[in-house]
């Protein structure tokens, strides 16, 4: 089954955008990067956003304020007056400025954008949004789920991908992670999921992180976690940028079209740059050096014009009436259909434009819900679907004080609102007429309901058939599969994968205090993977559970990382050098930021070079983890300020003093331990890697002249890092 039009006949996803700057700007310096640029905005936006241009500061109630650096007392020394409105009210206001976060999915960063129909999907809904031509103004936020807002971004967790369209018909709300199945199979099973996840009750730790006792535990015994666990384990986990993170639906939904045909669909997001990810220990390094990664990385890109793109599209199944695809229950959350039996097909194309003008009144107010829905998509019975649409509608009472969180600027729908609730906290419309039921004769009747056939719209609801039964807590036998699409995801991954993977199943497990919760776990793993399970016991001194014979699932080649090339924009390099070699810096600059990459300065000093252009960072403030990629410029020495006991990491091949700064070798010994490209110059740079203790031939490591240096890191990055140097690999 498909949907109107193939991938010919539709305008295929930009390879590149326009050049970008040399560097990422601050965002004062690119106002203009939150200028509408597409249709949808024209200058009009639901929120409402003061700046702080007034001529004089006033009060909440718009009186003029002379002062607010002193309170009013009664004589240079006296005691503060209560009459001093300014004051009180100031306080007031602070004292109150915060609310009560998330309870998952705290951390997150959020975009504007806009959706740009492929027009191609009339076959399969009628959704206003979907048809051709039509483009539709988004709101993105991506988050962590179980540390809180002040937890570190690259931390081993699942992503949210939450999308809000604002679209004609109303908001539509595509609320998803980055994996495609979820631990649990019924909603009821949620509040101990985050009570497992979350930190330990009586010290409140460990903050952001699954590796203790109460997490593996539960999924220890609750073993319909272990698909999602296996996924968690991976280096889906810990992406390299939310622009390289894939999105997913979670559960399958519903779509029906204009003639009422239903079809049974799974959401995907697409990025146009690839899924790429950390390696571990760049994770752990960013949790210190830049615990604000991924937020700054997305904000720094979108300021910079190195948009960020998606492709979102659906598996498309019959709605036979079975909820089955290929022997797959498609109303379990904790399975995924491969795409090799069911392709993605193309719906349209995301772009994220514009950063949020105020964190808090837009990325955490924004209310999302599975429920906010459009004529022509509609839920499934999917228990864990289920639940939560309860749950989402019920946290928003709290979280942001009363039922009217719709009125907040960035959750209005950009369709007309006509609705009859009334009063509430936070109220601020304000309702005509005198009869706000249904019926009434007082108000003409008003509002009218939509009538099918009229030009208006149709009935969301599906007139899905209902099995007669009784009523009973129980499951399908078709959710007692626990293990199989965990050892499909297992098998699927590339050597290097598989060993990340084990790697950090015994890292996680090593955490674990209690034994028999770390043997459980590895039992559970002889399910999946009797190799598996024996090198994870192995490195914990736990006896290896008796091997087991599986089956040998067809592998989905596509749940790989590896294998494949993909766009550089934005794409960042660190180009080291020492205070000489201005116009091979200079040069290399352009051509980088020319080929759609952001070149970084990195030198032992700040200030500025010839031309003016500025450094971007010392050796002192550069790490690693920043770049994708170093391009090594002649020279390294020593600077004045280098201490070598002190700047030189244990267990980095040691430098040799007369020749590379320390924190030079660092750099460098840290960026070829992650597998990343080098690229050399001819001459001194390429004696850098010996100096360092490092191999200068090895795969990813590249010596060629400067007017070859961006066509080397084009080609090296195409492919996120130089996975030959892993020792999997070899």
């Amino acid at each position: 089954m498909g949907i109107a039009g193939t991938a010919g006949d539709r305008e295929p996803m930009a390879s590149s955008v326009e050049s970008i700057q040399p560097v990422f700007p601050r965002r004062q310096e690119n106002a203009m990067a939150n200028e509408p640029k597409h249709p949808t905005d024209q200058g009009q936006q639901p929120e409402s956003v003061p700046g702080q241009d007034s001529d004089i500061l006033t009060t909440s109630q718009g009186a003029p304020v002379s002062d607010t650096d002193h309170s009013l007392k009664t004589g240079e020394r006296g005691p503060t007056l209560l009459q001093d409105h300014h004051l009180r009210e100031k306080i007031m206001h602070f004292d109150h400025e915060r609310i009560p976060e998330r309870v998952v999915h705290a951390r997150g960063a959020g975009a504007h954008g806009f959706f740009t129909s492929y027009g191609n999907a009339e076959e399969l809904t009628r959704a206003d949004f979907l048809k051709p031509g039509r483009t539709t103004r988004v709101f993105v936020r991506f988050s962590t789920v179980v540390g809180s807002r002040g937890s570190m971004d690259t931390a081993r967790d699942t992503r949210g991908f939450a999308t809000k369209f604002y679209t004609d018909e109303g908001i539509f709300d595509l609320v998803g992670n980055n994996m495609p199945v979820f631990f649990i199979q019924d909603g009821i099973k949620f509040p101990d999921l985050v009570h497992a996840a979350k930190p330990h009750p009586d010290r409140e730790i460990p903050q952001a992180q699954s590796a203790h006792d109460t997490f593996w535990d539960f999924v220890s015994l609750h073993t319909p976690a272990q698909a999602h666990v296996m996924w968690q384990m991976s280096d889906r986990a810990i992406p390299r940028s939310y622009r390289m993170m894939e999105g997913f639906g979670v559960h399958t939904f519903r779509m029906v079209n204009a003639l009422g045909k239903s079809s049974l669909v799974k959401f995907h997001w697409k990025p146009k740059l690839g899924v790429h990810s950390l390696v571990w220990e760049e994770s752990q390094l960013a949790g210190g050096a830049d615990p604000d990664f991924h937020r700054r990385d997305l904000a720094e890109a979108i300021d910079a014009g190195a948009l960020p793109e998606w492709e979102l599209g659906v598996q498309i199944f019959e709605d036979d009436g079975t909820s089955s695809f290929e022997g797959i229950d498609l109303l379990d959350p904790t399975k995924f259909v491969p795409e090799e039996l069911a392709p993605v097909q193309p719906l349209g194309k995301m772009v994220l434009d514009r950063n949020p003008e105020n964190y808090f009144a837009q990325t955490e107010q924004v209310a999302f819900h599975p429920g906010h829905l459009v004529p022509g998509i509609d839920i499934t019975d999917d228990p864990l679907l289920q639940a939560r649409l309860f749950s989402y509608l019920d946290t928003q009472l709290t979280r942001l004080g009363g039922p009217n969180f719709a009125q907040i600027p960035v959750n209005q729908p950009q369709a007309p609102v006509n609705d009859m609730f009334r009063d509430g906290l936070h109220q601020h419309r304000v309702p005509e007429g005198i009869a706000p039921y249904k019926p009434n004769s007082l108000d003409g009747g008003c509002p009218y309901m939509a009538q099918l056939g009229s030009g208006q719209l149709p009935p969301l609801e599906f007139p899905q058939p209902i099995d007669a039964g009784r009523k009973e807590r129980s499951e399908p036998a078709s959710f007692s599969d626990h293990y199989s699409q965990a050892r499909l995801f297992y098998l699927s991954l590339s050597g290097v994968e598989r060993a990340h993977v084990q790697q950090s199943y015994t890292f996680e497990l090593g955490k674990c205090t209690d034994v028999q919760v770390r043997q459980r776990q590895v039992d559970c793993l002889a399910n999946i993977d009797t190799g598996l399970a024996a090198g994870v016991a192995r490195a914990l001194g736990l006896p290896a559970p008796a091997a087991q014979e599986l089956g040998e699932p067809e592998r989905s080649p596509a749940l790989s990382q590896i294998g494949k090339g993909w766009p550089v924009d934005g794409r960042k390099i660190g180009v080291v050098f020492d205070r000489e070699n201005h116009d091979d810096v200079l040069a290399i600059r352009s051509a980088l930021s020319e080929r759609g990459m952001a070149p970084m300065l990195v030198s032992a000093r700040g200030g500025e070079i010839a031309g003016g252009v500025a450094i971007d960072r010392t050796y002192l403030t550069a790490r690693s983890i920043e770049f994708d990629a170093l391009v090594l410029v002649g020279p390294l020495p020593p600077a004045p300020d280098a201490e070598a006991p002190l700047d030189a990491k244990a267990g980095d091949a040691a430098s040799d003093g007369d020749l590379v700064d320390p924190r030079a070798g660092l750099l460098i010994n840290e960026a070829y331990r992650h597998c990343k490209a080098i690229i050399c110059l001819p001459g001194e740079s390429s004696g850098l890697l010996r100096a360092v203790g490092l191999p200068d031939e090895a795969p990813g490591v590249s010596v060629v002249e400067v007017s070859a240096v961006a066509d080397s890191a084009a080609r090296l990055l195409s492919t996120h890092r130089a996975w030959e140097r892993f020792p999997a690999a070899r």
